[in-house]
């Protein structure tokens, strides 16, 4: 009965984990730490996140090579910036590129939680218990374990798996978290950028590499 009983309620544990589907369409574009102000700024003076998405594919503000693939990208920007508050958000117009970067991290994080929890669990893990690297073992490792709970992982292409590790590695090191080689750098977070951060009810302070209290 014991035995049973604990199967059932693993299976039930699988599924509930396992229903939240993690989102996975951050294959291209990086950080957007340089066209992070623009849309700001529009944003601003145009009030509308839509048309905001409209005036960077105007513009071509991504430099995209087709229509389609701007419309893509500015979607994929916009939906990032909206996930910071305004204060962040303020930071992002005249804050250091550190801080622009350390920022976009986070919106990424806060939309992507497969990012989120690779951060969580992987990055800052790592560099809490003092190992010097990050390498695609690592995240194929993570892959692997968080399969168990969300099938779409396990149901994905090798291709499209390729693509997720290199933005993602792209994105750590745009933010200054690896370097070249896969070593983690230590993030230091400005006073404000870290007033911010601890605001959360968890703090996003736990998704860098860095000794912080979050």
């Amino acid at each position: 009965m014991h035995s049973a009983h604990f199967r059932i309620l693993k299976a039930v544990v699988v599924v509930s984990e396992g229903s939240a589907r993690y989102r996975l369409s951050f294959t291209a574009g990086g950080l957007f730490t340089q066209s992070a102000p623009e849309a700001v700024r529009l944003f601003d003076r145009l009030q509308d996140w839509a048309v905001v998405i409209d005036a960077l594919v105007a513009d071509n503000a991504l430099q995209s090579r087709t229509v389609a693939s701007a419309k893509r990208l500015a979607r994929e920007l916009v939906q990032r910036v909206h996930e910071l508050t305004p204060a962040e958000r303020e930071i992002l117009l005249d804050g250091l590129s550190e801080e622009r970067a350390q920022l976009m991290w986070v919106a990424a994080c806060r939309r992507y939680k497969f990012i989120a929890d690779f951060a969580e669990d992987v990055l800052r893990e790592r560099f809490l218990l003092m190992a010097p690297d990050l390498t695609v073992e690592h995240f194929e490792a993570f892959v692997r374990g968080k399969a168990l709970w969300h099938p779409e992982l396990a149901d994905l292409k090798e291709s499209t798996i390729q693509k997720l590790r290199t933005n993602l590695f792209l994105m750590m090191r745009e933010a200054n978290f690896l370097t070249a080689r896969g070593l983690i750098i230590p993030t230091v977070l400005s006073t404000r950028v870290r007033n911010e951060l601890v605001k959360r009810e968890s703090s996003d302070i736990r998704l860098l590499p860095t000794r912080e209290a979050s």
